[in-house]
């Protein structure tokens, strides 16, 4: 059995996955090797022929991997979801944004607001402007922002708020907090997969990864770091 596992996954659920490897490393003595891009860029890798053993994305893409021949078929398993949320720097001033109004009152109100310019999360908040109807007023004040830096850019002062998942803004403390997830009646959950390769160099430890990620024993700190199971 070869001693290394190749995980190619989601820029978003980095921060969890990433607590959860040397856990794993030490329980079975496999090595994890990691590589993180936003949702279509893994998938468009994948589908490249980069190689990988196994893959966390969203699950839509990993059918389309699938149906590829890319993931094994039967594979799949829903890994968690994550919260949409509202980024803001350190120590800045309290901000309401528990009700639909004041989640818009606090758009309005912001001077710039950094949101992902590449993958699922800004496509979500793009159409949500225009469904609330504040397109054009608050889409002058969007920063555009790639590579999952989203948080980091709030956090380095380039925008005043910024609109994320959880999990990258608790990964960008203590320069970043949280100001609050998104109102219910406004929320999206990003959903994640996971699969294994079909061309896996070591399928059994593949799905023992897989097993392990999705094993109870793990919930409470996917929880802390922002990944909420179904």
């Amino acid at each position: 059995m070869t001693q290394e596992i190749r995980l190619f996954g989601a820029i978003a659920v980095r921060p969890a996955v990433l607590a959860l490897i040397s856990p794993f490393e030490t329980a079975t003595g496999f090595t994890v090797a990691v590589k993180w891009e936003l949702n279509p860029t893994v998938k468009k890798h994948i589908e490249a022929g980069e190689p990988f053993d196994l893959v966390i994305i969203n699950p839509n893409l990993v059918q389309d991997l699938t149906a590829l021949g890319k993931v094994k078929a039967g594979s799949q398993v829903a890994f968690g979801r994550i919260a949409m949320g509202v980024a803001a720097k350190a120590g800045s001033r309290p901000l309401n944004i528990g009700s639909v109004e004041a989640f818009e009152h606090a758009l309005r109100r912001a001077r710039s607001i950094a949101y992902a310019g590449e993958g699922t999360s800004g496509g979500y908040f793009t159409g949500l402007l225009e469904r609330l109807g504040i397109a054009d007023e608050v889409k002058p004040k969007l920063v555009a922002v790639s590579g999952g830096q989203t948080a980091l850019a709030v956090g380095r002062g380039e925008a005043e708020l910024g609109v994320v998942p959880v999990t990258s803004i608790l990964a960008a403390a203590p320069e970043v907090m949280l100001v609050g997830r998104f109102p219910a009646e406004l929320q999206s959950y990003v959903d994640f997969a996971i699969g294994i390769s079909a061309d896996s160099r070591d399928a059994e430890a593949a799905k023992q990864l897989s097993e392990f990620l999705m094993s109870t024993a793990v919930d409470d700190i996917l929880a802390s770091k922002g990944v909420e199971r179904r």
